[in-house]
């Protein structure tokens, strides 16, 4: 089965390469930048790494990950940041877990095997709320509800409603997964490390951003159907 490595990436010269170097490289997997027009030489390094590049002009979160779902050729789709901090060495191994435990989504946990210093304190207790919002209002039972790096077959997008352009796109495509009762999901503990570069996230502005969509997530759901928010 092919597999498609989706990376969302702005202005990460300074990590994208030793990213992509840290991924084994299967065959027939492609890997996709989709990158929000970094005005740095982010493209230029992906490119010279084997990786396809893709351009999103609408910024957030969530929509370059929409547009690389989009684009991916993938049958099963792994993603994770450009900034080092996702272990990318172990993409073959979630991919053959999805396989051999007939999986449809991974979702990979960063807070049990953290490396010290990845979290800085505020993030932590930010995380923590978020996680625990996220539990009580869906009946979910998730160690980590923020995590970037998952792995999952590409037909499942069909069975949700992935609605956030933003950040929340991360919390909410685990609830579509982990509550759809066709959707067999797993949690899965990783390492997380240190990030290499500037950090994007505004932890308390992007924190109550979070906070709201689950409010409006459970108590006003979408209208749209299955698989028309992409």
């Amino acid at each position: 089965m092919k597999v498609s490595v989706v990376i969302p990436t702005l202005n990460e010269e300074d990590s994208i390469g030793q990213t992509l170097d840290q991924i084994p490289r299967m065959e027939d997997m492609e890997i996709l930048i989709v990158d929000g027009l970094s005005t740095d030489r982010t493209r230029e390094i992906a490119v010279s790494r084997g990786a396809r590049v893709v351009e999103e002009k609408r910024r957030g979160y969530g929509r370059a990950y929409k547009t690389g779902f989009k684009e991916a050729l993938g049958d099963i789709i792994v993603t994770m940041d450009g900034d080092t901090t996702y272990p990318a060495e172990l993409v073959p191994e979630l991919v053959r877990t999805l396989e051999e435990e007939n999986l449809d989504f991974i979702s990979c946990d960063r807070i049990r095997k953290a490396e010290k210093g990845a979290f800085t304190p505020t993030h932590a207790l930010g995380n923590w709320i978020l996680k625990v919002t996220t539990n009580i209002l869906f009946g979910l039972h998730l160690n980590d509800s923020q995590t970037g790096m998952w792995c999952f077959r590409k037909s499942i997008l069909k069975k949700m409603t992935i609605t956030s352009d933003g950040m929340p796109l991360s919390e909410e495509i685990k609830i579509e997964a982990f509550r759809h009762p066709e959707i067999k999901a797993r949690e899965i503990s990783v390492p997380y490390r240190v990030r290499v570069g500037e950090k994007a996230l505004n932890t308390w502005k992007d924190g109550l951003r979070n906070e709201m969509f689950l409010l409006r997530k459970r108590f006003r759901p979408s209208k749209l159907g299955p698989g028309e928010s992409f």
